[in-house]
Formats: structure tokens, sequence, C-alpha cells
């Protein structure tokens, strides 16, 4: 039997606008998630599931991205299509045609979200609907966080979507239209999918975006649209808040919660004696001083905590130094750069900026 030729697309070229001053300098999809930056994540996870290669579409820091995976990842080719001005979910496929012309099916999949992604049952579940396409549906996720949900009906079929946004995370947020009777229930888009190669010749030139360009009209049409809902743990990158969630999720591991790391350390971290961390994530190269308190924070590469620091629900960014004796809670703190402009939010103190965790960036 002729091996199935799967070939994938890692939509990541967003802005990252609601992540900054995180995001300035370092685009989201290599936000690092246990070690690994969060688009590796999902590369790996493509890789197992035998995909032949994959592309990435780029616009927003994609010299970094280009840089950090190069020209393969596990043993699989990599891609890259630059894109000067965004695309959005649907349109960014239309410069990758060639790459994907020889596939059997399409996997898309959102590049700035974090999930073990379940692909081999996805394509499963694709191949033995005969749908022309299949959307990964988190059963874990709020859909009132995420603007409702898709509407689905008790044999999996898609009944209802809404377009989401601009970028690769806010297309993964599709919501339903009005539920009709208990037929529907409804469940977050995850924004992963496995789409048959004929829908490629919908492509068109410019942005466009796939709910609503693709799969609005396919519904609109009659034609079959199915559902893999999952249990995986899944988050959307797309706040610090969220990105906090996702970055102490991963440090715990693939296990059941009830064989959960209290603390995930990177080998190359350093926790001096006398410290405190608990349901932390501290990425390599990150220094917590002796007498320290971290409590459910992200510590990102060359962050330091300063002795007798305490620090609770909080994202240190990249180099970021808190000096000894520091108190902080619910803030993402990056360090100040020449020319930057804080957010009406944001304090700046000492070479640091200081931005509310649960608030949404207002620059």
């Amino acid at each position: 039997m002729t091996p199935l030729r799967l070939r994938a697309v890692v939509l990541a070229a967003g802005r990252g606008e609601r992540l900054r001053p995180l995001t300035d300098r370092t685009p989201k999809p290599l936000l690092p998630v246990a070690g690994l930056a969060a688009a590796g994540h999902t590369l790996a996870r493509l890789a197992g599931a035998g995909c032949e290669a994959a592309a990435l579409n780029l616009h927003h820091l994609g010299d970094q991205v280009r840089a950090h995976f190069g020209d393969s990842f596990a043993g699989m080719p990599l891609t890259y299509s630059e894109e000067p001005e965004l695309l959005g979910t649907w349109g960014a496929l239309h410069p990758l045609r060639d790459f994907l012309a020889p596939a059997d099916l399409v996997v898309v999949i959102n590049g700035d979200s974090f999930c073990r992604w379940p692909l081999k049952g996805l394509v499963r579940r694709h191949r033995a609907s005969g749908a022309v396409a299949t959307l990964m549906l988190a059963r874990r996720a709020d859909p009132a966080r995420f603007g409702g949900g898709v509407g689905i009906d008790r044999r999996g079929w898609i009944r209802s979507l809404r377009p989401g946004g601009g970028g690769g995370g806010a297309a993964g947020r599709g919501a339903a239209h009005a539920a009709t009777g208990d037929e529907l229930r409804r469940l977050v888009f995850a924004g992963a999918q496995v789409l048959a190669p004929e829908l490629l010749v919908r492509l068109g030139p410019g942005p466009a975006d796939i709910v609503r360009d693709l799969y609005q009209p396919l519904l609109a049409a009659g034609r079959q649209l199915a559902a893999y809902p999952s249990r995986r743990r899944w988050h959307d990158l797309g706040t610090p808040r969220r990105y906090l969630e996702a970055a102490l999720d991963g440090g715990r591991g693939g296990w059941p919660e009830r064989f959960w790391r209290r603390s995930w350390v990177s080998p190359e971290a350093t926790v001096e004696g006398g410290a405190r961390v608990k349901r932390v994530a501290v990425e390599a190269t990150a220094r917590v001083e002796r007498g320290a308190q971290i409590e459910r924070s992200v510590l990102l590469p060359g962050a330091r905590i300063g002795a007798g620091a305490r620090v609770r629900e909080a994202i240190v960014g990249h180099g970021a130094v808190l000096p000894a004796g520091s108190r902080v809670e619910r803030r993402l703190i990056t360090v100040a750069r020449d020319g930057d402009v804080p957010g009406p939010l944001d304090s700046r103190v000492g070479g640091l900026i200081y931005t509310p965790l649960d608030v949404e960036s207002g620059r």
C-alpha cells in the first residue's frame, strides 16, 4: 500500500500584539514552553505523525523563526513563505500551492498554540468521515472565552461557525451562531485541521480567512465538515495570562493530573539553595537566587530573580533582572529598550517594564 502523503502548513506569521511588549523582540511561535519553542512542539507532533514536509508562513520577526528552525526539524524538511502583507489563515496557503500539490492530505495548524496535538487521530477521523475538511475541537476549553464555540450535531458534523479575526490564533476562535433545539453542542476550534487537496482550487491571491472564506461557503453549499473533539489540553497563547497557563501546563508533562510535576526547571537553569519554587517553569539560563520565593510563574531564558524576592503569577521576560527583595504579583516583566514607549497601564522602573498580566496591551 502506498503511504499517505501528508504535508502541513504551520501558521506562524501573526504579530502577537496582545502579548506586547513580550513579542516586540520575540515572535510568539518562539516563546518557550518547557524548553522548546511553542511552534517546535507543533513541528515535533507533525514529524511524529509521519508528515513528509512542513511550511511556515512568516511576517513579524520572521527571520528569527527561520534562523531558529533552519531547513529541517526532526528530519522533516521545512519550507518558508514570506508575507510582506499578512495573508490570513486561508490566504497563507496561496503562495504554497506548489509545495502542497503532491499531498494526499493537507494539515493546517496554528503555530502559536500549545497542545500535544492528536494528529494521527485527527487524520483517521478525516479519512473515515469522507468530509472535505475535519477540524479539531478542544473539549476542555471554555467556549465563553473564545467567542461561543463551534456548533456540532450528535453525529459529529459541524453545523455553524463564525470567522475569527486576522492571524493564526484568532482564526482558531470560530464561534457558533445560535443553536436550534438540543441538536447542537459547542466546542472551541483549536486551530488544527485536515483538508482535502481538492479545496486548494478555491485559493486566490490576497488575504483570506479560513472560516469566512472557506468553511462558511462550504457549509452553505451543503458540503460536510467533520469535527474531531479531543480532551487533550490545548492553549491559545494570545495573551500573557494564556501564555502563563500554557507554560505551566507544558512543564507538567503529558501525564495524568495526579502525576503532574509541581515545577519544571531546565537542567541549564540555576535555583540556589534556600530558594523556593512552587508550580513554576524555569527556562534555560534563568537564575533564582537564595531565599527567593517563586509561585505560579514563568522565568524566560536569562531572567534572574534577586535574593529574597517574592514573585507570584508572573512572567519574567528574557534577560529581566529583578532586584533583591522585590515583590511582584500578576505582572509581565520585560527589559526596557531605547525607543520603547510604555503602554498606558505599564510602569517603567529601573530599566524594566511592568505590564499587568490580565490586561491586554493598549499599545
